[in-house]
């Protein structure tokens, strides 16, 4: 970790994480409370019992605002009152299914809850660091074998997708009428988003989502139910991304005028695994178990082959995955099968190796 802080510039800055309360902002403001960040979090309660945010007490958000990112006066005075030298926006309804029975909802939070945020932002008076973290799911999907690139068109069926797509033009219109980086000395606002895979590891519960169903199942001696086995993702561990976004925010924060774009994050090119592969290797990773095909033509579409380009990251960020996808997935088992009461400290260990590979 001592290299990690001496070159991040995290220490005793004062940093905003929307969504703290989920998977990904738990594993990030620990991270960033590693690093010596005075960090506060807006975010809903967590719908889901011991998630990591609950497990990592100690490592919480130094002040922790339970309130909806759609509640745009709420959230305003919050920005201002904090006024953060960065922000890194998770809040979010993530799930695709989820999507299908609340379109509307998932519409409200997602593009609307960002604009709020933006919009927050553009009242501060001082400067600020932006990264909004959409989806790989953002891309016009053709269903085809290859590797999209942030120059590819946005789309998307399911009204997630969607969403995070029109979530990313939001970005684009901000930053082109309010934070053009060519009046950045006048207002002092830099915005990038970050496009990361399937992302797996310790704390995640949420329901139809494809881990918390392997593990749920292989704890009580069940067989997995899959829905769709020969899918193909870019599955990586919570850590490869948010290295990727503290990199990302790094980066903006020293050259705003560079880095405010937008960046994929996932695996390495030949490292997709279909769903298939993913729960045969945490079956092998777990000791024991068996999964059921529960394909059904009937259900909601999900894409059925998606891969992202991660080559820009690469180049521009000198960001890179360090784990392949069997360790992600055994890292994620591993976890899971530690007693309640050491989870916590088995996920700040692995903060801690992550950042020392």
């Amino acid at each position: 970790m001592e290299n990690l802080v001496n070159s991040l510039p995290y220490g005793g800055r004062k940093v905003l994480v929307t969504g703290h309360t989920g998977f990904k902002g738990a594993w990030l403001c620990a991270a960033l409370r590693l690093l010596g960040a005075d960090v506060k979090g807006y975010s809903l309660p967590p719908d889901q019992p011991n998630g990591l945010f609950e497990l990592l007490e100690p490592l919480q958000p130094v002040a922790s605002v339970l309130a909806d990112i759609r509640d745009r006066d709420r959230l305003r005075r919050e920005v201002l009152d904090f006024a953060p030298d960065f922000i890194f926006h998770l809040a979010a309804q993530p799930l695709v299914r989820r999507s299908y029975a609340i379109p509307s909802e998932t519409f409200e939070v997602n593009v609307v809850g960002t604009a709020n945020l933006l919009e927050a932002a553009n009242a501060l008076p001082g400067s600020c660091t932006i990264v909004v973290i959409t989806t790989d799911k953002v891309y016009e999907n053709k269903e085809s074998d290859i590797l999209y690139t942030e120059s590819d068109a946005l789309g998307g069926y399911d009204p997630y997708s969607a969403s995070k797509a029109c979530t990313e033009l939001v970005v684009q219109s901000f930053r082109s009428s309010f934070f053009n980086v060519h009046q950045y000395a006048q207002h002092g606002k830099a915005v990038a988003s970050a496009r990361a895979g399937n992302v797996i590891g310790g704390g995640d519960w949420n329901e139809d989502r494809i881990i918390p169903d392997i593990v749920r199942s292989l704890q009580k001696g069940e067989a997995i139910p899959v829905r769709n086995p020969h899918a193909v993702r870019p599955w990586q561990h919570v850590l490869e991304p948010i290295a990727g976004y503290l990199q990302l925010g790094a980066r903006l924060h020293a050259q705003p005028r560079d880095y405010s774009q937008a960046y994929n994050f996932g695996p390495a090119p030949d490292d997709h695994l279909s769903v298939k592969e993913l729960v045969e290797t945490a079956i092998r990773s777990w000791g024991e178990g068996s999964w059921i095909d529960q394909s059904d033509p009937g259900q909601p579409h999900e894409a059925g082959l998606l891969k992202l380009s991660i080559q820009k990251a690469l180049a521009e960020l000198d960001w890179r995955p360090r784990l392949n996808a069997a360790t992600a997935i055994d890292w994620t088992i591993r976890w899971y099968r530690e007693p309640l009461a050491t989870q916590a400290d088995f996920a700040l260990r692995q903060i801690k190796d992550y950042f020392a590979l």
